[in-house]
């Protein structure tokens, strides 16, 4: 893709959420990695509702593994794989206070080798917490990144954030990636995506997919009623 249609995709999605920003609540950088970490394959509104308590019990590493993990999970229980995460925070957690004294490391390669935390969990904690451009590829991003033609369709989710990176200019990454989860998350949707109100509906080959496939349809509606009046009348 051209260097000037990026730029028409870009500032477009900008103009539609100019203030698009991490919707998971959290006050530092360890927040944020268990509310990242709690959202995979969840809503981040019920990570949210979760944490809100979540937070105010657990303060640091520590605390998460003074407790039984049974409690632990009780406190998450809201939260899909819940069991599964529960272990990978009380895993993680041990290993901040054994390896980085309490603290999360600001260092991606180093974030990647913790227990439940993969290359968009990092990309998130870095590009939030420490201020490193990063784009992290969610459901949201690659699907959005697919239709504008950003990326192909067949793309791994790596794939996808490579060539996220090579079109996007390195000091937009961290709000482009924003940008693109609130266009896909209140606009772009899996089902029923605003396709016939989209500024970007020239250059998104879903939506004219979509919205061709919307015209043959109503065109097939209003020819129907038109054969069984001929019919009748045949008769």
């Amino acid at each position: 893709m051209k260097v000037a249609e990026v730029r028409h995709i870009l500032d477009t999605i900008g103009g539609m959420f100019p203030d698009a920003h991490c919707e998971l609540n959290h006050s530092n950088a360890f927040e944020l990695t268990i509310a990242v970490l709690l959202s995979a394959q969840c809503t981040d509104a019920t990570v949210n509702k979760v944490t809100e308590d979540l937070f105010q019990k657990y303060k640091a590493p520590i605390d998460y593994i003074s407790v039984p993990l049974e409690e632990l999970e009780l406190d998450i229980r809201r939260i899909g794989l819940f069991r599964n995460k529960a272990k990978h925070i009380q895993n993680l957690c041990a290993i901040l206070i054994e390896q980085y004294g309490g603290e999360v490391p600001q260092a991606h390669d180093l974030l990647v080798t913790l227990p439940g935390v993969g290359r968009k969990t990092a990309n998130v904690v870095v590009s939030n917490a420490f201020g490193v451009p990063a784009i992290a590829v969610d459901t949201h991003v690659e699907r959005v990144a697919k239709r504008l033609a950003l990326a192909g369709w067949k793309d791994s989710v790596l794939e996808v954030e490579k060539k996220l990176m090579k079109a996007v200019p390195r000091d937009e990454w961290t709000l482009t990636h924003h940008r693109l989860i609130f266009f896909g998350r209140y606009h772009c949707k899996a089902q029923n995506p605003g396709c016939q109100i989209c500024p970007l509906l020239d250059v998104c080959r879903e939506g004219k997919k979509r919205m061709k496939t919307a015209v043959i349809r109503k065109a097939k509606v209003h020819t129907k009623p038109n054969k069984e009046l001929e019919k009748k009348r045949m008769g």
